[in-house]
């Protein structure tokens, strides 16, 4: 029997989880195996705050060490990757962020990654991770449309916030290619790019092609 990557959506909202599989879907068409979606239902509204990492790591660590039986990988849907690392040391199945996936895409793009966040709140934490997982270099600026994970879907909210900060990047940090720095974005990676000119990648579609790659890999 073939077992599913999960694809874990942190936070409690179960319509960020369906944009999520909406954008991933044709990364993970007739893929084998199959992917499968799951919410953190006593997770967090979104994860923007340093306490919201904190209180959602250990979610995520005990599904992926209860699952890691019958997973063949397990993708986090988060752009700050939360409990990556935890999860990573309870299982030997590829743990997959969707941040380090969806940088590591960019990077071979272009040399310059512009990143659209959803809050100003969460830079620090952001450029710290940037350090620690060697992408320091490449982030030329990352710009927020502040606004919730689940308001940066709605596109009526967010689209030409998102297409403001993408075009500074672009024009003025000098960003190559820019990455939606949020899963609840992912619906509009398409729209977004059209209205740029440049690639914009998104994470969880990055995500899902690498964990389907180290699961053939493996």
């Amino acid at each position: 029997m073939v077992h599913p990557i999960y694809m874990i959506n942190p936070n409690s909202s179960v319509e960020v989880t369906d944009r999520i599989a909406w954008a991933a879907r044709d990364a993970w068409a007739g893929t084998d195996p199959a992917v499968e979606m799951v919410t953190l239902r006593e997770g967090p509204p979104g994860i923007i705050t340093d306490q919201h990492i904190l209180d959602v790591t250990p979610l995520v660590s005990a599904f992926v060490q209860d699952r890691s039986p019958r997973a063949s990988a397990f993708i986090i849907a988060c752009f700050s990757d939360p409990g990556m690392f935890a999860a990573r040391a309870v299982t030997t199945k590829p743990v997959i962020g969707v941040g380090e996936a969806g940088l590591t895409e960019a990077r071979a793009i272009s040399p310059k990654i512009g990143v659209v966040a959803v809050s100003t709140g969460g830079r620090e934490r952001h450029f710290n991770y940037y350090r620690l997982i060697g992408f320091e270099g490449d982030i030329c600026e990352e710009r927020a449309i502040n606004l919730t994970p689940l308001q940066s879907g709605d596109e009526k909210l967010s689209f030409g916030r998102i297409v403001e900060a993408a075009t500074a990047l672009k024009e003025k940090d000098g960003a190559g290619v820019i990455v939606l720095g949020c899963a609840g974005m992912s619906q509009l990676r398409a729209k977004v790019e059209a209205a740029v000119g440049i690639p914009v990648v998104d994470p969880c579609a990055a995500a899902v092609r690498a964990a389907v790659a180290k699961v053939k890999t493996a």
